[in-house]
């Protein structure tokens, strides 16, 4: 149930669904729209979320979802229930169209990936029936361009046929004529054949038009020039006229035959041309949620708020133009706390937080997404009642006090646990002592029933009810005392001051009236305002420190956070270089090692010294243990690699002994063949490389990472 008839118009909905309905892309959808009404089924209301949800998330993720040619062509359609009756050929093509894009999104939804993400958007298509065969015969009908095709059937393609024929003869005559006629100066050189009532004519000046010959279709404006048929072309022209009626009963009889196909399937279209409309009407509603950043809250089957960052959508999109943001609104309402009592100054956001509460409270339970967090939280309400604005009614001989004691009856009478009551400045309009008793009175009659509501309010009564009451919350908009403006921000648990002192004091009204004032109202009202004033004052100062504290906070645990990740991060980057560095390392000792190996190899087999052969061998390896036992940084890892290098290199420096048997050698030894294995330099070149491989005249050597083939003799 919602109270009153003029509901919409109150919260601001009308504007809402004519948005919907602008967004709608054919009648079909802006008939869905007209026809969305407020739901009180928690599945329906589920269901009807969840469709506009998935679809949103479509247009966000996905892409080619199918927005062409939503048509309504239900009237093209039903003009073949009567037999005898047709569509006609720009029928063909809508309904073409229209069944083309509801394949389209039939498909759009059958994979299976789509199946899993989209579950209630595939569940409305996979009933849905195509009609395949229908687009097939308009399309044997129809071309691309909307024209009947030539082989639409065989009569028609032996009418056309002729009919060109004939055409071209008129038009081979029309030509002969007219050039004849510019040769004899009987019409003007620009002169070209046009068509008067559908009949090709020549433009002859007036005075030349008897010695044309023929039959004068029309004349120009002026009656200078006159449009003549010529006498030769008009019984061609006959003929041609035939064909053309000839052709036109033909696609006549084409049409009846396909309406005659179309007629036994128009109630099965028609349910296809629901789902279409369905489809246009959750596009409409998916966009706007886009536009408004709505989101699905939590739902929930029983009665509750629990909102956070709320927006009034018609408020965000006209701050949007401006580029001014919206106070959201954060909002708790639970059985411990049903009803909640708002005050404060004037033009500082009450109503707006009420409309605010009864807007997205309609559009939830109307399908629609809201906006506000999406960890936030709501119920459902079989019913929502409102008093807002002037109920004044002339025809009805009512005040505007009246008016709202007419709504207050009713919403004793109706209201229950299941119900949602927003008042906006309850108990006005009256003497302000009878008014505020009346609705304390009200107030306590709705908490019994245990209604849930949003009350705003200047009595102070109400707010002394509200505060002793178990189950009903008080509530103040802040205002800012230093600037003395209002902050439109909703603070629940203690009530707010209306400022009016401090509002008339900035406005400009005289001290010494303000003075008066005060005095007049009495010390304890005045003092219990000042105190609510203090107590707003003291609750924004602490709120700015607890929010600084956070940013601050923040910013630590974000620096923390950082700091950390840059350590481990330096930590890993150490741990590899020295782990490159090692292996490294490892490979240079390995090579140096090798290296020494055959140097005393090649001693031995020199007839060496062995004591000083093992000598040799002992430092080496006493340099090789050095290395593996020491866990250097970067500048040792270099020292030592130095070392090594010198090791391998220049060992025979450090031992003449050896050095002399290698001369010797040298010496003796005669030239050998080059092996696989041996250590080569090509002629020129300072590059030492192993031989990998040798292929007769040639060998494959390994310069480092590279291999090259290259003759022996090199």
């Amino acid at each position: 149930m919602i109270y009153p008839d003029s509901f919409e118009q109150k919260i601001g909905f009308d504007r809402i669904r004519t948005m919907l309905s602008e967004g709608c892309l054919c009648e079909l959808g802006r008939e869905k729209v007209e026809s969305m009404q407020f739901l009180s089924s928690f599945r329906r209301i589920q269901h009807a979320l969840a469709l506009t949800d998935e679809l949103k998330k479509v247009f966000q993720f996905e892409e080619n979802f199918p927005q062409d040619n939503y048509i309504d062509a239900r009237q093209s359609i039903l003009k073949a229930r009567i037999e005898g009756a047709s569509p006609d050929v720009p029928d063909l093509v809508f309904i073409r169209k229209s069944l083309t894009v509801i394949v389209q999104l039939v498909k759009f939804f059958a994979p299976d990936e789509r199946r899993e993400k989209y579950p209630n958007l595939y569940a409305e298509t996979k009933n849905v029936e195509t009609f395949p065969a229908i687009i097939k015969d308009i399309n044997r009908i129809v071309d691309d361009n909307g024209k009947v095709k030539d082989n639409a059937s065989p009569e028609l393609q032996e009418v056309r046929s002729k009919l060109k024929q004939k055409q071209n003869e008129v038009g081979r005559k029309l030509q002969s004529i007219l050039k004849k006629a510019k040769a004899d100066g009987l019409v003007d050189d620009d002169a070209e054949v046009t068509f008067r009532s559908d009949r090709p004519v020549i433009p002859v000046p007036a005075g030349n038009k008897r010695r044309l010959g023929g039959m004068m279709h029309d004349e120009s404006a002026t009656g200078k020039t006159a449009f003549i048929e010529p006498a030769i072309v008009v019984e061609l022209n006959n003929q041609v006229r035939e064909f053309l009626m000839a052709e036109v009963r033909e696609i006549k009889k084409i049409l009846l035959a396909f309406a005659d196909r179309l007629r036994p399937e128009i109630e099965a279209l028609l349910s296809s041309y629901d789902f279409l409309a369905e489809m246009d009407f959750l596009r409409a509603k998916a966009r706007f949620a886009q536009r408004i950043h709505a989101i699905l809250p939590v739902l929930h089957d029983e009665q509750k708020f629990d909102w956070k960052n709320a927006i009034h959508p018609l408020l965000f999109l006209a701050h949007s133009v401006e580029g001014k943001p919206v106070v959201p609104l954060n909002i708790h309402l639970t059985d411990e706390h049903r009803i909640l009592v708002i005050s404060g100054p004037n033009a500082g956001g009450k109503s707006v937080c009420l409309k605010t509460v009864g807007l997205l409270q309609y559009m939830l339970q109307n399908g629609m997404l809201v906006p506000m967090s999406e960890n936030s939280e709501a119920g459902i309400f079989k019913s929502i009642f409102i008093d807002i604005g002037d109920e004044q009614s002339i025809d009805n001989d009512l005040s505007t006090y009246s008016g709202h004691l007419q709504n207050m009856k009713y919403f004793v009478k109706h209201a229950d646990k299941q119900s949602l009551v927003l008042i906006d400045e309850f108990g006005t309009g009256t003497e302000p002592n009878l008014g505020g008793a009346i609705a304390e009175a009200v107030l306590e009659k709705l908490h019994n029933y245990q209604v849930f509501g949003v009350i705003t309010t200047h009595y102070a009564n109400l707010k002394h009810y509200a505060s002793e009451t178990a189950g009903i919350a008080n509530g103040a908009m802040l205002f800012d005392t230093q600037s003395i403006r209002p902050l439109y921000q909703l603070s629940i648990g203690k009530p707010g001051s209306s400022f009016a002192i401090d509002i008339a004091r900035k406005i400009g009204l005289p001290e010494d009236i303000l003075k008066n004032a005060s005095e007049k109202i009495g010390e304890e009202h005045f003092n219990y305002d000042k105190h609510l004033r203090e107590i707003a004052r003291d609750k924004r100062y602490w709120e700015s420190k607890r929010q600084r504290i956070r940013k601050v906070e923040k910013t630590l645990d974000d620096l923390y956070d950082r700091y950390g990740k840059e350590l481990e991060d330096i930590q890993k980057e150490r741990k590899k270089i020295l782990n490159e560095a090692k292996s490294e390392a490892k490979n240079i000792l390995i090579g140096a090692n090798a290296t020494v190996e055959r140097t005393i190899r090649e001693i031995k087999e020199a007839g060496a010294e062995k004591e000083k052969t093992r000598k040799a061998r002992e430092r080496l390896e006493a340099e090789r243990i050095d290395f593996n036992n020491e866990n250097a940084s970067g500048d040792k890892y270099d020292k030592k690699k130095q070392e090594l290098l010198r090791a391998g290199k220049s060992l025979a420096d450090r031992s003449p002994e050896l050095e002399t048997s290698k001369i010797q050698q040298k010496k003796k030894a005669k030239p050998k063949p080059i092996q696989e294995g041996d250590k080569v330099k090509l002629q020129g070149m300072d590059t030492i490389g192993e031989v990998v491989k040798i292929e007769g005249k040639h060998v494959t050597v390994a310069f480092g990472n590279m291999l090259s083939s290259v003759e022996i003799a090199r």
